[in-house]
């Protein structure tokens, strides 16, 4: 009946939980903190924290900042795995806070954890961070080990999405190297795999991969085209930091075809994004790009106070590449202003940046820049000087279409010095690029794709709320419902509850009944074991026989022996358990009567560490003397030369451990005597049924186990029992 109820219980419990998924809304920051703060196992509220963490990541970059530090504090005394999760993290908020120098310096630190972890999914995820360090420096050859070794461990686990993540690594890896062709098919091997995944943030990122590598290479159009998708797939997943960041690569497409409206239309929902998961760094360059849009429409003044708010708001993420940009606009706007030391000076500050960021593009397209202030200078060597610098690094480095505008800058320079073969030379040069023909086709693409993209999030807004005015009218008709539902599931609760609670009440208060009557029936039988009439008997007996032989001294020493023996056993034997000290005095006289009985013809020795002394431990009393009478009684101890009984008392781990040894004939030889081994059961019954009733009290695993001392000669006897470590007053350790 009570396992009925049990059952019940329980199932009225999973259904409740089942019932209140249904109808609640899940995580959110609540139900992550909530999960974090009630966890009470240390491991798993380490996981807990990560979690939310994580939730804070993708939905307030300040309060993801805020816990990283403690995320890594609580991972020192957890695994590898979890510091190695922990480090993890924190790259990753270095990473969102845009500062590449601690983001690639935390990335080198996880390189011993290769050879101290065993999971390949840990490996695999340190193969990807250390191949974007050296794709980022450049270092292509070791990426493309670390990638090589990344694939071939994904594909033996059968990750999806790590296949895709590889493959999307060295999609960027071979973009860097200029290698069009090769990039897009990893990056359209990505896609594929990460469709597979179902992982929609991973698919945004290999999508907007194909993006990044279409616009490297010149093709905006295509560029934008996937940036849509990449956005959608984003917001699917409520990965806002990819949607701010998507949003701002769309804006700077439209900038690129001179759409200043688009772009500037873009750039506002990256910021209003950024302001949303409060990240401040994106908001920064957001502003940075409104502030570019405000410069290219000729509204100087706004623009520069845009640029300078944004350069304010970047410094506190020591964000190199976003520093950079904002001081290569503002020379921008210093330059169209005819302005030129003021422009240098922020060209030459955006160069500082780009190359703490060893962002070589952009410095190639700051050279060209200072190159362009030189020739309206006036100063034509200088001016080719860095224009053959910025063509120099777009050759190595960068996209090729970025060394056009160069080559054209260098025709007018040339022309401007009467060098016409050389100006006839870089003119036709730049003449094979592109014409304006191309650009206004490319504006028209993106603009229709612009304008599909808002056709369908109107679309998709339009079916949201009629999606959400049919749920409100189903959720107002099941209201009710529900209410009584709940009602009938909260009256069942409480009722299946009074009656689990009554008859776990009863069965305890009956096994409490049954416990006691155990201890008193154990009590009275260890009472008449150890007021043994035989020892009573015997020892009365050696008295007398002292008295008839008028030896006064050892009849008095015997005689005081016992009767302290007497009052020591009649004082204890009712109590649970008594000092360590008490036994060891009660111990002491009954092996002292003992070998007065037997006229000193054995030895005994009673050990115990001081310490256990010191700290009060107490022990059942008595436990020991049963077996210290059969090696007397039964051992025939008292016949054996050089006979001894050693007690030893120690602690074992968390156990009081009982050591009793004695070199008697052992239990063979006192196997002869039927009233012997009759009398030894009766013993051990007694001790088992005490150890068996502490250990059920008091949860501990006691035990008793009994062996001959000489095991090849099958004689003495050596115990060992194994009792709870008890201090006095009650607390165990």
């Amino acid at each position: 009946m009570f396992r009925l109820l049990l059952a019940l219980l329980i199932l009225q419990f999973c259904f409740i939980a089942s019932f209140n998924k249904v109808f609640a809304a899940g995580g959110d920051e609540a139900s992550y903190k909530r999960a974090y703060l009630t966890e009470k196992d240390n491991t798993k509220r380490f996981w807990r924290q990560v979690a939310l963490g994580k939730y804070y990541q993708f939905n307030d970059v300040q309060k993801a900042d805020s816990i990283r530090y403690a995320i890594i504090d609580a991972s020192r005394t957890e695994s590898d795995s979890a510091k190695l999760q922990a480090l993890i993290f924190d790259l990753r908020i270095e990473e969102l806070r845009g500062n590449k120098t601690a983001y690639y310096a935390k990335i080198l630190q996880l390189q011993p954890y290769l050879s101290r972890t065993d999971s390949k999914l840990n490996q695999v995820y340190i193969f990807h961070l250390l191949a974007e360090y050296h794709i980022a420096f450049r270092e292509y050859e070791q990426a493309g080990i670390y990638l090589t070794e990344a694939l071939r461990f994904s594909k033996r686990v059968r990750s999806y999405a790590l296949i895709a993540e590889t493959d999307r690594l060295l999609a960027k890896l071979n973009m860097e190297q200029n290698k069009r062709d090769a990039s897009l098919e990893f990056a359209e091997t990505s896609t594929q795999y990460a469709r597979r995944s179902s992982d929609k943030s991973l698919m945004a990122k290999c999508v907007n991969m194909q993006s990044v590598i279409y616009n490297f290479f010149g093709q905006v159009e295509l560029s934008v085209s996937r940036n849509f998708i990449a956005l959608q797939l984003a917001k699917e997943a409520n990965d806002f930091p990819q949607v701010a960041q998507y949003q701002r690569e769309i804006g700077e497409s439209q900038f690129q075809i001179f759409n200043y409206d688009n772009a500037n239309n873009f750039f506002m929902q990256s910021r209003e994004t950024a302001l949303r998961i409060r990240d401040k760094r994106l908001v920064g360059l957001a502003d940075t790009d409104i502030g570019l849009v405000k410069l290219a429409k000729k509204d100087y003044t706004h623009a520069i106070n845009d640029l300078k708010d944004a350069v304010r708001t970047l410094q506190a993420f020591n964000d190199q590449d976003g520093l950079g940009l904002a001081h290569k606009y503002l020379g921008n706007a210093f330059n169209e202003q005819k302005k030129y030391n003021d422009a240098l000076r922020y060209y030459n500050m955006a160069l500082v940046y780009f190359e703490s960021a060893a962002n070589r593009p952009q410095i190639a397209a700051v050279y060209h820049l200072v190159g362009t202030v030189f020739a309206e200078q006036g100063k034509y060597k200088n001016a080719l000087n860095y224009l053959n610098r910025s063509i120099e690094i777009r050759s190595q480095y960068g996209s090729i279409g970025g060394i056009y505008a160069s080559y054209k800058e260098m025709a007018d320079v040339y022309k401007k010095t009467g060098n016409m073969d050389l100006a006839y030379k870089y003119l036709n040069m730049y003449s094979d690029y592109a014409d304006s023909a191309r650009v206004v086709e490319v504006s028209a693409k993106i603009a229709e794709l612009s304008e599909l993209y808002r056709s369908e999030q109107r679309e998709r807004l339009i079916a949201i709320q009629a999606d959400s005015i049919e749920l409100q009218r189903k959720q107002k008709e099941n209201t009710e419902l529900r209410n009584i539902f709940q009602t009938y599931i909260i009256i069942g609760f409480i009722v299946v509850l009074a009656l689990g609670a009554l008859i776990i009440y009863n069965r305890w208060k009956q096994r409490n009944i049954k416990q006691l009557q155990r201890e008193a029936e154990m009590s009275q039988t260890l009472l008449r074991s150890q007021m043994n009439p035989h020892f009573v008997f015997n020892a009365m007996s050696v008295i007398q026989s002292y008295i008839y032989e008028n030896d006064t001294k050892n009849s008095t020493k015997f005689l005081v022996n016992f009767s302290k023996l007497m009052r020591l056993i009649l004082e204890n034997s009712s109590k649970e358990f008594i000092p360590l000290g008490t036994e060891i005095d009660i111990l002491n006289k009954y092996l002292e009567t003992q070998k007065l009985r037997f006229g000193d013809r054995f030895e005994y020795e009673v050990s115990v560490n001081e310490q256990l002394l010191q700290q009060e431990v107490v022990i059942p009393p008595m436990i020991t003397q049963p077996f210290i009478e059969n090696a007397i009684e039964h051992g025939q101890l008292h016949t054996i030369e050089g006979g001894f009984i050693h007690v030893r008392i120690t602690k074992d781990e968390e156990m009081l451990h009982v050591v009793i040894e004695d070199n008697g004939v052992g239990r063979k030889g006192a196997r002869n005597n039927k009233k012997s081994a009759e009398h030894k059961s009766m013993a051990m019954k007694i001790t088992q049924d005490r150890i068996d009733n502490l250990s059920y009290k008091y949860k501990i695993l006691g035990r008793m186990e009994i062996e001959d001392f000489d095991k090849e000669k099958e004689t003495g006897t050596l115990v060992n029992i194994y009792l709870p470590f008890r201090k006095e007053g009650g607390t165990s350790f």
